[in-house]
């Protein structure tokens, strides 16, 4: 499978895009060729949806629920991931700077 868990997919319902999801789960189903993929769909309020898909579906195959056609397409992130920034030494490994209490601040105004 190309999409795994914790991938990114956006659903498209309808030939639409509808919403993105993360994909938390895959695990096998009792039907042999098929996987029950759970997927956190990144809506407010968040929701989990349970999907019973075959192999080529859950790696876009477009497939339809009652009718309705549906597609998975996997996202991949436009950018690579940055490099993380080393830290920056001062000489002497203090760091000199102002300390604004946000208390004292609040009772002046």
């Amino acid at each position: 499978m190309t999409t795994t868990i914790n991938d990114i997919v956006l659903a498209h319902i309808d030939n639409k895009p509808a919403f993105y999801a993360r994909i938390e789960d895959i695990i096998p189903d009792g039907k042999p060729g098929w996987w029950q993929v759970q997927l956190l769909v990144l809506t407010v309020p968040l929701q989990v949806y349970h999907w019973i898909l075959d192999e080529s579906q859950v790696n876009g195959a477009p497939f339809t629920m009652s009718g309705t056609p549906v597609m998975l397409e996997k996202i991949v992130s436009p950018e690579p991931p940055q490099k993380p920034v080393p830290p920056v030494d001062n000489g002497g490994g203090q760091k000199k700077g102002n300390v604004v209490s946000l208390f004292d601040r609040k009772k002046n105004q």
